[in-house]
């Protein structure tokens, strides 16, 4: 029952400052926060590739107030890619970008969100990587995919995600399990009304395992978002019912957690790709990896007995 109080706490200014003076909270941040900058985040980007793991990367920052700020947001991923350019990983290093941070949520947020982002896709497209939309609250799911469709016309593997705990998923999937598309599958990290949501977990357990199925079924490619070992054995097993080859879908899983899984899988030869966020706007995304599982929230407050 934490979690729906984690994730109020996450929109919450006053315990955004509580939680960032307390002197514990760097440390055990950086257990799910890759760096800062670019720069302090390159060294862990180069090592994962040298363990046969893939990547995506997310430039932390949502829900911001103001069309300067989008603009920040844009030349945030530019120069993440300026910076991927030497490495020459290519899809190997993808992106994910929030729309929030590209100014979804303003007056004309769509537009200018649209316009944010075709130049984070076309910058990418040109190092021969691509950029997926992660999805966020439910009252943002049209627009995202209304602009996931558009940048497909001219950037066809721009990736979906697509939440499992939202009641339209499974119809959504449907649509999005089409040749050439990519979509990634998780079970989903805000507090949303019961209108729209199942509440109990094993619902959203068994929507994940509903979606997963049409998605391997499909003509996509899926991308499972999941650290869940059932999940992990029930993926393996619809796809090799699907007939799908190991390089036709990939698991991904965010960095800091379950680092033996991840390797067991590339060792595998399965396509293994970790979300990696960095950044200084780090609070709203803690929060949420606190809200997920249970043993995140043990771990940070194991952490604040230790420190104290």
């Amino acid at each position: 029952m934490l979690g729906p109080v984690i994730l109020a706490a996450s929109r919450s200014d006053r315990m955004r400052r509580v939680v960032s003076a307390a002197p514990v909270t760097k440390p055990v941040v950086n257990r799910f926060i890759a760096g800062e900058s670019i720069e302090e985040t390159a060294p862990v980007i180069e090592a994962m590739a040298g363990r046969g793991l893939e990547v995506t990367l997310d430039v932390l920052g949502e829900d911001i107030t103001d069309p300067a700020e989008a603009l920040l947001a844009r030349d945030a991923y530019l120069r993440l890619i300026e910076a991927l350019t030497p490495l020459e990983l290519g899809a190997r290093a993808e992106m994910s970008v929030k729309l929030s941070s590209f100014g979804q949520a303003l007056p004309g947020g769509h537009d200018l969100a649209l316009k944010n982002v075709t130049a984070v896709v076309e910058a990418a497209a040109a190092i021969g990587t691509t950029v997926t939309l992660d999805m966020e609250d439910h009252t943002t799911i049209d627009s995202t995919l209304a602009i996931h469709t558009e940048l497909r016309e001219r950037f066809p593997e721009t990736g979906a995600v697509v939440q499992s705990y939202l009641f339209r998923t499974e119809d959504d999937c449907r649509a999005l399990a089409a040749a050439g598309s990519r979509v990634r599958l998780v079970k989903g990290a805000y507090k949303e009304p019961a209108s729209v949501a199942y509440q109990d977990k094993a619902e959203v357990d068994r929507a994940y395992v509903r979606c997963l199925r049409i998605l391997m079924d499909g003509s996509g490619y899926p991308m499972v978002g999941s650290h869940d070992p059932r999940v992990i054995a029930i993926a393996q097993d619809l796809a090799h019912r699907a007939g799908r080859k190991l390089d036709e879908y990939e698991f991904q899983m965010l960095y800091g957690i379950r680092e033996a899984e991840q390797n067991r899988l590339a060792d595998e030869g399965h396509r293994m790709r970790v979300y990696i966020a960095y950044g200084t706007d780090w609070y709203g995304y803690f929060m949420r990896r606190l809200a997920e599982r249970p043993a995140n929230l043990a771990f940070f407050l194991r952490s604040l007995v230790s420190r104290g």
